[in-house]
This record gives structure tokens, sequence and C-alpha cells, in this order.
């Protein structure tokens, strides 16, 4: 499966799912007008590569701020990832957080707690 990229916009963060190497990113802002029409893509395309049963997988967020709608679209992404950890593929989630914003990093320890099979961990962002 290719990769797919999507550069960041002052909306939208940027995508990096690196496919073939098991490696897939999400940094920065995320507030798009519609989030149904920015996350759909991204949705299809990490069911597909879930679908093929990867023996692992390492997700990154690298968030800095999202809004309310993206947060329900990241808590998708997580129980997709979620999903595919119960199947047996070792999924590593990776939570960064600026190590001064208490509310990012108290997101990703409720993000966390929700998960049941992947490998979740809280990073500080080096700034």
């Amino acid at each position: 499966m290719d990769a797919l990229e999507i550069p960041a916009t002052t909306r939208t963060p940027q995508v990096s799912f690196d496919f073939p190497a098991h490696r897939l990113r999400l940094v920065g802002e995320s507030y798009p007008e519609d989030v149904t029409r920015f996350y759909h893509p991204l949705f299809d395309a990490l069911d597909a590569y879930l679908q093929d049963s990867p023996p692992h997988c390492r997700f990154d967020f690298e968030l800095i701020y999202f809004n309310s709608s993206s947060a329900k679209a990241i808590m998708l992404l997580m129980d997709k990832l979620d999903q595919a950890a119960l199947r047996g593929c070792q999924v590593d989630v990776y939570w960064f957080h600026d190590p001064e914003d208490d509310t990012m990093e108290e997101l990703g320890v409720d993000f966390g707690e929700d998960l049941r099979a992947v490998n979740f961990r809280l990073e500080r962002m080096v700034v």
C-alpha cells in the first residue's frame, strides 16, 4: 500500500501515513471546517492498511490543538488501532505534548485510558 501524505494547513494537521514503513503521524492543529471531509480519507486508508493485518504499526500524535469535532475523529482513529491490536497487530501509539501544555497531556491520558490492547506512551515534545 502506498503512503498517504497531506501537507498541513492553518486548520488541518500534516498527515504522514508511511504504510510500507508501518509509521503513521498526525502533526499540528486540527479544526477543519468539515471534519468528516478531512478525516474520511484517513479512515478509509487506515482501514485498508489494517485489513492487511500488518505485524506492527506505530502511530504518532503530535497535535498542539484540536477542536471537539476533531477529538471524535481522533477517538475513532484510536478505536481502529485498538481493534487491530486486539486482532494481534503490535500497535504502539505515542501521544506527544508540549511539556507546558497540561490540557494536551490530560487529553492524551484520557485517550490512552480507553485503549485495551494498544501500547500507549505519553511523551513530551522537544521544544
